[in-house]
């Protein structure tokens, strides 16, 4: 398995956060249109957090190179938590945290969304309006949403998020504007109610600590 750097999970978040980072968008005339995605809205709006197992694939649509990664997800409005690789990085809106179990090793560095164009906790606030929303019925029979986007600049230009019939996230798959298509499949998941031990870190006392906040001052 490979390391994830923070610049690798940034990349990672971009589609696996999406489910919720579109949540917190506002429309005008959502409530009419989008049912589905209103709900899926409400549950962090009330503080739910919603966990699941992940399998997540990048397409590298120049060199047709498939990275995969798995493991287990945790999202609130505005922190998350993921374990995979034998590494769990934890952020909180303020620091960003991760534990490698292999090198027992915990680096801590500020969490500068302003700074990252990836930041999940940018996501989380929403995006910008030039984002249409709609939903449908997908091939499969489950709601579908789709989030579509004409600006050149933005990061995606469609998102299609898969629902089962409870309303929690099944797949979301979206295409860049180079044409890479990133998937990731939740399994298991559900919505919890508010637990602080979730996003707390836990490592070894002998583990090597290399703390970056000092060096962004």
């Amino acid at each position: 398995m490979k390391f994830l750097t923070n610049s690798m999970y940034n990349q990672f978040f971009i589609c696996l956060l999406i489910s919720c980072s579109f949540s917190f968008v506002t429309f005008d005339s959502l409530d009419a249109q989008t049912p589905r995605f209103d709900e899926l809205k409400s549950k962090f709006e009330a503080g739910k957090i919603f966990s699941a197992d992940f399998r997540h694939q990048y397409n590298d649509a120049f060199t047709g190179e498939q990275t995969v990664t798995e493991g287990k997800i945790w999202i609130g409005k505005e922190k998350y938590r993921i374990e995979a690789d034998n590494q769990v990085m934890v952020v909180d809106g303020d620091l960003s945290k991760v534990y490698n179990r292999t090198r027992n090793r915990l680096i801590i560095s500020p969490y500068i969304e302003e700074e990252d164009d990836y930041a999940p906790s940018r996501m989380l606030q929403g995006v910008d309006e030039s984002y249409s929303v709609s939903e449908k019925t997908g091939d499969r029979g489950d709601p579908l949403i789709i989030l579509e986007n004409e600006d050149p600049f933005a990061v995606f230009k469609r998102v299609e998020i898969s629902l089962d019939s409870e309303g929690l996230p099944l797949e979301i798959e979206a295409t860049d504007q180079a044409e890479n298509r990133l998937v990731t499949q939740f399994r298991n998941g559900k919505f919890t109610d508010q637990e602080n031990s979730i996003f707390e870190m836990d490592v070894s006392g002998s583990a090597e600590i290399i703390d970056l906040r000092h060096e962004s001052q």
